[in-house]
């Protein structure tokens, strides 16, 4: 349907994107594809050492799934998602597919091993979700593909993450996100990826952070050398939300408190993520 509507064609999943768009007539498709009477596009499974998430799975059955509790950083992104009205609906492959960048799962899966299946006239294929957002709003996604799957590898033994998010309100996008993940030998982390949202086009990866903290001791000068990388790398722009130096001192905030989650979580320890409200 899509090949043949042509650009004029929209596809609606959850609707939680496309819908307030058209409302605001900042989008005004001439046809809506509804992807929700497709059979088989909603679900969770294990397998060879990842968890595969159909496109249309709602936040809120990724929020209550067993499977996903074995990785906090997940399970923090889908049940701090909006609202729960929002969390029915809503969906992981339409979140990805719209590439917002105040949305939240393209930040928390930059974190981890984590490719998008495209389906499309000319078959499937496999895109790392680091090269399928390319852009603000866009995707390497070809106008007759669609999202079909997102896999997730299951992180190693002594690995955590954790991911915080500041918002106002629960219905509106954060103003600064910040997620974490890390692998911990006794007090040595043995890798780390720390990722921001909210505070450039795309989802930020911090690479100064994690020169300053693999293979090292995490001191609280280890900390400090990759929150201020974190705070150095945040590219935001001043808008209703808050000035951007206001959002650098959120990430700074946010990328420390997120470090000290995930290390508990790492060892065993629980730990409170997820969604901070005003």
């Amino acid at each position: 349907m899509l090949g043949q509507l042509g650009d004029d064609a929209k596809l609606l999943a959850g609707g939680q994107s496309l819908i307030p768009l058209m409302k605001l007539r900042f989008a005004n498709p001439a046809h809506l594809v509804d992807l929700n009477f497709i059979s088989g596009t909603s679900y969770i499974k294990q397998d060879n050492g990842t968890i595969r998430f159909g496109a249309l799975t709602r936040h809120a059955e990724i929020e209550a799934s067993p499977l996903v509790e074995t990785i906090p950083i997940l399970h923090d992104c889908a049940a701090g998602i909006a609202d729960v009205q929002v969390r029915n609906r809503g969906t992981i492959g339409g979140s990805l597919a719209e590439a917002d960048p105040s949305g939240d799962w393209a930040t928390v899966l930059f974190t981890l091993v984590a490719d998008v299946r495209c389906i499309g006239a000319n078959g499937e294929r496999t895109v790392s979700v680091s090269d399928f957002i390319k852009d603000a709003y866009t995707t390497d996604l070809a106008q007759d593909e669609l999202v079909s799957e997102v896999e997730v590898k299951i992180p190693p033994k002594g690995s955590s993450g954790a991911y915080l998010a500041f918002k106002r309100s629960a219905p509106v996008y954060p103003t600064a996100s910040a997620a974490v993940q890390l692998t911990m030998e006794g007090d040595v982390c043995q890798d780390a990826v720390i990722a921001l949202g909210c505070v450039g086009l795309t989802p930020i990866r911090v690479k100064d952070a994690v020169s300053a903290m693999r293979g090292q001791p995490l001191t609280e000068k280890t900390v400090a050398s990759a929150v201020e990388a974190a705070r150095a790398a945040a590219d935001p722009q001043s808008d209703m939300r808050g000035s951007a130096d206001y959002k650098r001192t959120l990430v700074v905030a946010l990328v420390k408190r997120a470090i000290d989650i995930a290390v508990r979580r790492a060892r065993g320890e629980q730990g409170n993520a997820g969604h901070i409200y005003a």
